[in-house]
């Protein structure tokens, strides 16, 4: 029997590689570069999946082909609003994700955020690196404590729930929290977490606020001047969903005239570009996306991916379907 044909749009790790090359006819992108728009639109009539990335931007226009040979599109990473779903389904193409292997890790890189942003830790390692460092003074790099502190989670998820885990139970730190739905009670009572209807209602009461909602057209620029406006003066603003989340342009003003403490992000609007506003911004922690980046991590999300093409394949539906 003729294998699939399969298109892995970026490298991936090398286990989860050997295992694809066993199983399907795989074309892996040697150059490990996003591919354009007219690349994957060419791909869709030569695979019959692709695996793209956060990465690989699929509007509409790359499903505007006469015929697609490609049946799913099996996203390497939770996210998928690089995708678009409504065109995909018009053209009878399943779109998969790859959820909860990533929590952790995401969680993980999101108090490593909290945490270096509230105690000063990169004012701190460019001063040593510099060679500035003069020694321990009472007044030296005076920071935030986190410990006990009120933490406001936006988007209660499995990302979310991780986050206070580590916040509630490691720093005793009070939960609220904001979802698009009802959070069941058990679920809040778990991290002794409190909901709020609406996101100006959670602002004004943290010291930190971590988003872990998803992104898209529907949460473009959810925190924008106006709510940045609402957070404490003091406080401090974690992104670790996605870049267009937050208006990047209102959050550089928020951090230059200091009405917020600071801000750490792992992930960018336009990603890997990054306005020189916030580059310059020493109250501002920055990352290059490395939130699921651990190997356990990204082998798992590949032999998810893995997983969900051997069920289409086989005539089953996909666990992780998403269109």
């Amino acid at each position: 029997m003729t294998k699939p044909r399969i298109l892995v749009t970026r490298r991936w790790p090398e286990a989860v590689e050997a295992r694809m090359a066993e199983v399907f006819d795989l074309d892996l992108n040697g150059t490990d570069t996003p591919l354009g728009e007219a690349d994957l639109r060419d791909a869709m009539g030569k695979y019959d999946a692709i695996l793209p990335t956060v990465t690989d931007r699929l509007p509409a226009a790359v499903f505007d082909r006469p015929s697609a040979r490609t049946r799913i599109l099996a996203n390497y990473g939770v996210g998928f609003a690089h995708i678009d779903t409504e065109a995909a389904k018009s053209r009878g193409i399943t779109v998969t994700n790859t959820p909860d292997v990533l929590s952790e890790c995401t969680a993980d890189i999101a108090m490593t955020l909290m945490l270096m942003v509230a105690r000063r830790a990169g004012d701190g390692e460019r001063e040593l690196r510099e060679g500035r460092w003069s020694g321990w003074r009472p007044t030296h790099l005076i920071g935030t404590k986190v410990s006990g502190a009120t933490l406001g989670i936006i988007g209660f998820g499995r990302i979310g729930q991780a986050m206070a885990q580590r916040a509630h139970f490691g720093f005793g730190m009070k939960i609220i929290v904001q979802n698009r739905s009802p959070v069941p009670a058990d679920v809040l009572a778990r991290y002794g977490a409190v909901q709020v209807p609406a996101i100006d209602d959670l602002l004004p009461l943290c010291d930190f606020v971590s988003l872990h909602c998803p992104g898209g057209a529907t949460n473009r620029h959810l925190i924008n001047s106006r709510r940045l406006d609402l957070m404490r003066p003091g406080a401090f603003l974690i992104n670790t969903a996605r870049g267009e989340v937050v208006d990047e342009h209102a959050l550089a003003q928020a951090l230059w005239f200091g009405t917020i403490g600071g801000a750490g992000l792992d992930v960018f609007e336009r990603e890997p570009h990054v306005p020189a506003e916030l580059l310059g911004a020493d109250n501002l922690v920055m990352l290059p996306h490395l939130g699921s980046a651990t190997r356990e991590t990204r082998e798992a999300m590949g032999f998810r991916v893995l997983d969900n093409l051997m069920d289409f394949f086989d005539g089953k539906t996909p666990r992780d379907r998403v269109a």
